[in-house]
C-alpha cells in the first residue's frame, strides 16, 4: 500500500452577477407596484380610466399599510 497525498482545492461559490441584477430589478419593480402604483401600470392599456380604478392599489391596499406606505 502506498501513501499518496491528494490535494483538493475548493473554490468559493460565487453568485452570478446577472442573478443579482435580475433579483434587484424584480425587487424594484415589486416595490413600485406595492408602494407607489396609483394606476400607472394599467394606464398603458386602459388609459385615464386606470387612474380612477387603481386595480393594483386596491389589491395591495392592506399590504401597503402593513409595510408603512401611506395611501390616504
Amino acid at each position: 500500500m502506498s501513501n499518496s497525498s491528494m490535494q483538493v482545492t475548493k473554490s468559493p461559490r460565487k453568485v452570478p452577477v446577472a442573478a443579482v441584477v435580475a433579483l434587484g430589478l424584480v425587487f424594484v419593480f415589486g416595490l413600485f407596484v406595492v408602494g407607489f402604483d396609483q394606476g400607472h401600470i394599467f394606464s398603458m392599456a386602459f388609459g385615464e380610466q386606470a387612474f380612477e380604478d387603481m386595480y393594483i392599489h386596491e389589491l395591495t391596499h392592506d399590504l401597503r399599510h402593513a409595510a408603512g406606505f401611506p395611501c390616504h
